[in-house]
């Protein structure tokens, strides 16, 4: 007779592997203890970060239920769109998705002290690859429709990258 599965571990296994649990729930948590340590108490947290907190977990949320509603599939590429999507907010970016979760570590790094920016410049070059890993996963499922929209439409920041 096998064993049971570990359901505990693995679903905690699962929300570790989560991109958005890891930027929006752990991250925050991470870096608030660690700028408490080096406060030696409540860290001093200046918010003027907040409103890009709002930005980058709004854009992300939104993009993805935009892309969910035009592309279908689901959230990650896991479950891949079943159609491509150029029109909303991916008109002006490839990763609009992407570009929110790197929005609200702009905003944890204005609110908290350097070692909030080491963990936003680590995930710049961290969406970076997974972005280029997605795009070629994405030129497979569509083909010459995905190159023509690459050719139209920058990776990062309209009209730049």
């Amino acid at each position: 007779m096998g064993r049971a599965p570990m359901t505990g571990r693995r679903s905690l296994r699962r929300w570790f592997k989560s991109t958005s649990n890891r930027t929006f729930i752990l991250w925050p948590a991470v870096l608030l203890l660690v700028n408490a340590a080096l406060d030696g108490g409540w860290p001093n947290i200046d918010f003027w970060g907040v409103p890009l907190l709002a930005w980058g977990y709004g854009q992300y949320w939104w993009v993805g239920r935009f892309r969910t509603e035009l592309g279908g599939g689901g959230p990650g590429l896991s479950n891949p769109p079943e159609r491509l999507v150029t029109a909303g907010p991916y008109r002006f970016a490839r990763n609009p998705m992407y570009l929110g979760h790197l929005i609200f570590f702009v905003g944890l790094a204005l609110m908290f002290s350097w070692p909030a920016w080491l963990v936003f410049i680590a995930h710049c070059f961290w969406f970076d690859r997974r972005a280029r890993s997605d795009e070629a996963h994405l030129a497979q499922l569509f083909g010459p429709a995905y190159f023509a929209y690459c050719a139209r439409v920058k990776r990062w920041v309209p009209g730049v990258y």
